[in-house]
């Protein structure tokens, strides 16, 4: 049967990343699928910058179940009945298509298109990129707010 049963969708706060909640609401809708939501901490990029401000994992947590939070509401607000949510910690290009995916039992993934510039994306890769290389199901990777061309 060519339908979606759990959706995970990664969000970071990011343009790309809205975009890609809405379509996953969609797409959870149509299908009758679960809707997943997950935010990555990811841990080394302030590793450094901790030795000098203690609040900043706290302050990063609080951000990511704020932005989780209000996504739920969103989907939920729109019609989808199963929605979870998961704050973890770590490299989003592992933890998304390695851990998560199977937790949930994802078989589709939505992620937005990085914005990192190419020598970014050649020293350290992008994540959607990674998870459209690691993930054992589908992957559909966000470019535009255009949710009417599903």
């Amino acid at each position: 049967m060519l339908k979606y049963k759990h959706v995970l969708v990664a969000v970071d706060g990011s343009k790309e990343a809205e975009w890609a909640f809405k379509k996953s609401v969609q797409i959870a809708k149509r299908n009758g699928a679960s809707l997943n939501l997950v935010h990555v901490i990811d841990t080394r990029s302030f590793a450094a910058i901790e030795a000098y401000d203690r609040s900043i994992a706290e302050r990063a947590t609080k951000y990511g179940n704020d932005l989780l939070d209000d996504y739920k509401k969103e989907a939920a607000a729109a019609g989808v009945t199963n929605v979870n949510v998961f704050v973890e910690y770590g490299s989003p290009k592992v933890i998304i298509p390695k851990d998560v995916a199977k937790q949930v039992e994802a078989d589709l993934i939505i992620c937005g298109a990085t914005g990192l510039n190419a020598i970014e994306r050649f020293l350290i890769g992008s994540v959607s990129e990674y998870i459209t290389r690691a993930a054992g199901c589908d992957v559909l990777i966000v470019r535009t707010d255009d949710i009417d061309n599903e």
